[in-house]
């Protein structure tokens, strides 16, 4: 089956920066799983992934423009640190968090502490790097109904839930 929209996408990934170096990949076993067509990963990669089959492996190369745009200098955000997703115990410079945003949470990284709030660079951590993504689709099939509807995947096999 060959991917389109409406399909859900299960495959490992590695991402590498302009040097070869892995910035990030996915867990042994614990494969990313996305619906096609949703815009649940970068465009640019999603129309890489367009036609492309189970068991086919690719290297796709983005620009920062077509991957996490580029970086902002000045780009610091002073944040009260109940906002911080899960923080953890001991809040330092360079850490990478989650903070909420009115546009749901998002990945920073922490330029300084203070005692109730934390300046964050809120540029992505990857923001004006080249990527390559390492791709090898594991599986490809129909979207359930509910994974439709709800506009993203629910798992390997479509069962997973998160909503109640």
């Amino acid at each position: 089956m060959k991917i389109e929209a409406g399909q859900v996408v299960v495959m490992d990934y590695s991402v590498l920066d302009a040097a070869g170096e892995v910035l990030e990949h996915n867990a042994p076993g614990e494969p990313m799983v996305y619906l096609h067509g949703h815009r649940n990963i970068l465009p640019a990669l999603e129309a890489a992934l367009g036609g492309k089959a189970e068991g086919e492996q690719l290297s796709v190369t983005l620009t920062p423009e077509q991957a996490y745009g580029p970086y902002q200098e000045g780009a610091v955000d002073r944040v009260p640190i109940k906002y911080l997703v899960k923080p953890p115990k001991r809040i330092q410079p360079g850490s990478l968090v989650r903070v909420n945003t009115k546009d749901g949470a998002r990945d920073a990284v922490v330029v300084k502490v203070g005692r109730f709030n934390v300046d964050l660079d809120s540029n992505h951590p990857y923001a004006g790097k080249t990527l390559t993504f390492e791709l090898e689709i594991q599986a490809v099939r129909a979207a359930t109904a509910d994974e439709l509807s709800h506009g993203h995947s629910h798992g390997v096999a479509g069962s997973e839930s998160h909503h109640d």
